[in-house]
């Protein structure tokens, strides 16, 4: 099989879907692996770095599109990329289509199949692709919140850690999934005064088995976020339902109830963010402020960091990524369920129920799909 890497080119995107070391696995299954020149520079791969693995160096996207039967990414495709996209053509990368209609029907009408990494399961229940992504998001959501914080930016002037006789900032995460425990545990290990609210019972038995002397836990509800939110410094939203919008958790008339120049920092931006007041933001222009309210709205975190975030995304994606060059979209889903829970876009359908709902479009199942091809 033909495997295709383009350059990223959504803003501030430095991260590269395919590095040198899973090249070389592919090339030595027998695929031929095609990476766009400077691809890789970002996350400190060079084109050398590429030939030396085995694979060719194209210079233009449009080439790769042309003559790849797979295409591998790491963020959804832009405009000017689902353009060359085509019929039999598979996509396997990020796509978060729940709030993005544009996208979604652009994939619909390209006829390729597209395997978003966010919605592949596990047999536990997670998102092992997406998983790699979140700890990262989660570990730099109080870095960059503390930084929004500082009052050069617009923040309270608050230290997280406080000083002797300064007491810390108070910190609440919103949701105790894989983003928020890694968050909460990077803040309670700057030294910030750390609440995490979750529905699930479990989790918050498991969050105060393991971390209990490290931050607090709470079930979330609408009468406890309104409380917490109203005297923290900084709120983290880290919920997610796969593959779905996130809910709006605060509203913008709770803004009124914060303390002026506190922040908000909206890990769940690329599924459409949980705060009423979030849009999307880039490294370049990362930050806005409404009334009063300093927001933290970057929808590819990982990206500031891309070397950390390219290795360990690709190291998830990569056995995945074999599998499907291997034996063909089709058998690799029929062998495994959990990476048919991936496909999201085939053949000019929408098989994924939560974009469904979301966008109100039909939905065909992709077991349905399956069957058919």
């Amino acid at each position: 099989m033909k495997i295709g890497c383009p350059k990223e080119i959504k803003p501030q995107e430095f991260r590269v879907g395919v590095t040198p070391t899973t090249a070389g696995e592919a090339v030595r299954h027998g695929h031929d692996v095609i990476i766009q020149a400077g691809a890789g520079l970002g996350a400190g791969f060079t084109d050398e770095d590429y030939i030396k693995a085995g694979a060719r160096v194209a210079d233009t996207a449009a080439e790769i599109f042309a003559s790849s039967d797979m295409i591998v990414k790491v963020k959804e495709p832009q405009a000017i990329e689902r353009k060359m996209l085509r019929e039999g053509q598979m996509l396997f990368t990020y796509l978060h289509l729940a709030p993005d209609p544009e996208q979604t029907r652009d994939l619909i009408a390209s006829g390729a199949t597209c395997i978003a990494y966010e919605t592949v399961t596990d047999e536990r229940g997670g998102l092992p692709l997406l998983a790699p992504m979140s700890e990262v998001a989660g570990r730099l959501a109080p870095q960059v919140g503390a930084w929004t914080l500082q009052k050069a930016n617009g923040g309270r002037g608050v230290l997280l850690g406080g000083v002797p006789g300064v007491g810390p900032a108070k910190v609440i995460v919103i949701g105790g999934g894989v983003v928020g425990t890694h968050a909460a545990r990077v803040a309670a290990g700057m030294g910030a005064d750390v609440t995490v609210l979750d529905r699930s019972l479990p989790r918050l038995r498991y969050l105060d088995d393991v971390f209990g002397r490290d931050f607090r836990n709470r079930y979330s509800s609408a009468a406890a976020t309104a409380e917490l939110i109203a005297d923290a410094d900084m709120v983290i939203g880290a919920v997610l339902i796969p593959g779905a919008a996130a809910p709006k958790l605060v509203s913008r008339e709770q803004l009124s109830t914060m303390k002026p120049g506190a922040v908000l920092v909206d890990v769940a931006i690329d599924q459409g963010g949980c705060f009423e007041t979030s849009k999307a933001t880039t490294h370049q222009d990362p930050i806005y402020e409404v009334d009063g309210i300093m927001h933290y709205c970057v929808a590819n975190m990982p990206g500031a960091v891309a070397r950390t975030s390219t290795i360990a995304l690709t190291n998830a994606t990569m056995p995945y990524l074999l599998d499907l060059a291997d034996k063909g979209w089709k058998q690799a889903c029929a062998d495994d369920p959990h990476l048919l829970d991936g496909l999201n876009v085939h053949a000019g359908k929408l098989t994924y129920l939560a974009v469904g709902k979301a966008l109100g479009i039909d939905v065909t199942p992709p077991q349905v799909i399956l069957k058919a091809a």
